[in-house]
């Protein structure tokens, strides 16, 4: 594996000269619209929450995983460590049934489904989005429809001011855990009409970090406490992106290339008094996109996007524990190298009939494959190559105060594979209806509803991994429902600018969900269609904003219940878990973010809580509950003005109060921390 750290450092110093030479005299500030966690007025018919802005660049997050844990309704599945498996999960229906877009392109994974989100930086982020069920628009692609959930990533563009034509950021971040984060993004003004940016960054960490280890027995006395060290933690990992921007008559263009490439451990589970197993994992990860828009008249308007993708994941499992950059040594159990090919392909037609009914029709197709070479393994990989078509059909109509929004997509899916039984090829319809209502007009409260079918098709892994998947295997299905309101209360002449109150109450249905069942060898295990999942909840948002004479002061709060059981049945058979709370399910979750800014100061609180669960043993049983878990953290941040140039500091404290937790059970996280963060505008 070749040198991150001189490869980087090389293009760092070699581009500042010429950066800092392309600079004008211009005023170089860069100003940040501040839009905070929220709920977006009428047109959203759809739940929605949005972080973005000022809010975004002072959380106190390492990541994109980190930054949705203050989203209502979401849980953030974390292995810890700085380079551990980060994933989420939307009201308990499933990480698979999240789609995640990252400037408008759903971001895949084939094999298993799974988008790890620890690896997309908050540097370049401009805002993160979610909905539950899919965005209050039509102009949208099929992909968009078809997620019970999604949540959208959109970097910044470039904003230049006055004259100028060139804009450069560097930063670096350190933490208490030898952590060392060197970034710079340049963006430059081509043309009154084309832009582009550059963005790099480095991450470097033994990930090293000491933790409480505390086991009770069954009768209440205590089995294991100590204090160790958290090992195979450690990251190296590159990130570069390009982005190409402009504008068109009635219309706009991008292209991005995105480029990743890691050395990372993955710390395994603590059991048996054992502190250093887990694996290695070797990414690369490459797509490029594209996407076009443009409104042909007054009532027609079309988009495409365009995305191919290569994935190269190298996986080892072993007995001990290696040291970064050294080869495998004895202890191997798996050295795995699996490669994905991805292309994708979008247009997106609307037509408004009447100035309040428009209607539009969305065609994706989608080509996925997947390479593997296995040592050691003699059973013969299927090589399996996917060809996806999606067709959404969807229409909005708008009178006074009522707004109705419905869709139906179909989907079909034709498999192809060298060694296994014929596969699973599918097609299928899946409808959605949304409906919106003002009843007063003099108020801004607004009533919503909405029913939503979904599907997924098993993943490559579910239907093709070795002694685990079947190729019998059928779609996972779910309903879901939703009834909430929104209500923007107005301010005059006070010091409270802004309140805002969201609520929803949910219900889910999954049919055939796709579970693993042991057989008689526990090493053994296969994938059947045997589960039912039940799901209800409440969310609530709460935003506000007020001032005191030169102080700005932004409120945040979220509150979720939630309630998902099991009732799988084994050939009709209630089994000892019917009825149970499904695992890493809380019944309480909340957080709350409070912000301060007094002219060139910023102070930021947030916190987060997630309430009692259980681990993915069995049965909700005493034995198996994991203890709630709750983080403070706090952040400064100052910033200088000299001349044209711009230089902002921050400390941040996580986990103040150095709580000893675990989101997963058997995987403790890092107690607290100390970061450290200096940037310089230009």
């Amino acid at each position: 594996m070749y040198n991150f750290k001189k490869t980087f450092f090389t293009a760092f110093i070699l581009l500042i000269p010429v950066l800092l030479h392309s600079q004008t005299s211009a005023d170089s500030s860069r100003v940040l619209k501040e839009v905070v966690l929220k709920t977006k007025p009428y047109q959203e018919v759809i739940p929605v929450q949005s972080l973005s802005g000022v809010l975004l660049e002072n959380l106190s997050a390492h990541n994109v995983a980190d930054a949705l844990r203050y989203f209502a309704g979401t849980q953030i599945k974390d292995y810890g460590g700085v380079g551990g498996l980060k994933t989420v999960d939307v009201r308990n229906m499933g990480t698979h049934h999240v789609g995640v877009f990252y400037d408008g392109i759903q971001l895949g994974n084939a094999q298993n489904g799974v988008t790890d989100l620890g690896k997309y930086s908050l540097d370049d982020m401009e805002s993160l989005t979610m909905y539950n069920g899919q965005k209050s628009e039509i102009f949208q692609s099929a992909k968009d429809f078809s997620a019970a959930s999604t949540i959208y990533l959109r970097t910044k563009r470039p904003v230049f001011s006055g004259s100028k034509k060139s804009n450069l950021l560097v930063r670096y971040k350190t933490m208490s855990i030898d952590y060392h984060d060197p970034s710079l993004r340049w963006e430059q003004k081509l043309s009154d009409d084309v832009s582009m940016s550059v963005s790099s960054e480095f991450i470097k960490s033994n990930g090293q970090y000491k933790f409480r280890y505390k086991r009770k027995n069954q009768d209440g006395s205590t089995a294991y406490d100590t204090t160790a060290t958290r090992w195979n933690s450690d990251i190296q990992a590159l990130r570069f992106e390009s982005g190409l921007y402009g504008k068109i008559n009635n219309g706009s263009w991008d292209a991005k290339v995105y480029y990743y490439d890691s050395e990372r451990g993955a710390p395994g589970a603590i059991v048996e008094n054992k502190f250093k197993d887990g694996f290695r994992q070797f990414d690369k990860n490459l797509f490029t996109q594209a996407f076009l828009t443009k409104d042909v008249s007054d009532k027609y308007k079309f988009q495409i996007r365009g995305k191919y993708a290569y994935d190269y994941t190298h996986y080892i499992a072993r007995d001990t524990t290696q040291v970064l950059g050294e080869p495998v040594t004895e202890g191997a159990q798996s050295d795995d190298s699996y490669y994905q090919q991805e292309v994708y392909f979008s247009a997106v037609n609307m037509y408004s009939i009447l100035e309040n009914w428009d209607v539009s029709l969305s065609t994706d197709l989608q080509y996925n494959k997947l390479n593997a070479t296995r040592r050691g393994i003699q059973t013969q990989f299927s090589f399996p190559q996917r060809y996806t078509a999606l067709f959404s059909l969807a229409s909005s109509y708008r009178y006074d105060g009522f707004k109705v929004l419905g869709s139906v997509v179909g989907t079909r899916v034709i498999e192809e594979v060298r060694y296994n039984a014929k596969p699973p090829n599918k097609t299928e319809f899946t409808p959605a209806l949304f409906l919106g209502y003002t009843p007063f007009k003099q108020y801004d409260f607004n009533l919503r509803a909405f029913a939503k079918r979904i599907f997924r098709m098993p993943t490559f892994n579910d239907l093709y991994y070795t002694m685990i998947g079947s190729s019998t295997l059928r779609p996972e299905y779910m309903n879901q429902y939703d009834v909430g309101f929104t209500y923007n209360l107005p301010f005059k002449e006070s010091f409270l600018d802004r309140l805002s109150i969201q609520a929803d109450a949910y219900y889910t249905n999954t049919k055939d969900k796709i579970v693993a069942a042991p057989t008689g060898n526990l090493f053994r295990w296969m994938m059947t269609n045997i589960g039912q999942v039940r799901g209800k909840g409440i969310e609530t948002v709460l935003n506000a904003a007020a001032h005191i004479d030169q102080v700005n002061l932004t409120a945040n709060l979220t509150y979720t219940y939630s309630e998902s059981r099991d009732f799988t049945k084994f050939v009709g058979l209630e089994i000892s878990s019917y009825g149970d709370q499904i695992p890493y399910t809380p019944w309480h979750s909340g957080s709350a973010i409070l912000n301060a800014g007094y002219k060139t100061w910023n102070f930021n609180y947030s916190f987060i809580y997630v309430g009692k669960r259980y681990n993915g043993n069995v049965n909700n049983i005493k034995v198996n509950e994991v203890q709630p878990w709750y983080t403070h953290d706090l952040a400064v941040q100052k910033s200088f003005l000299f001349s044209k140039y711009k230089l902002n500091t921050a400390v941040e404290v996580n986990n103040t109060f150095n709580q000893q937790y675990e989101v997963i059970y058997n995987y403790p996280m890092p107690g607290r921390t100390f970061k450290f963060i200096i940037s310089i505008e230009l």
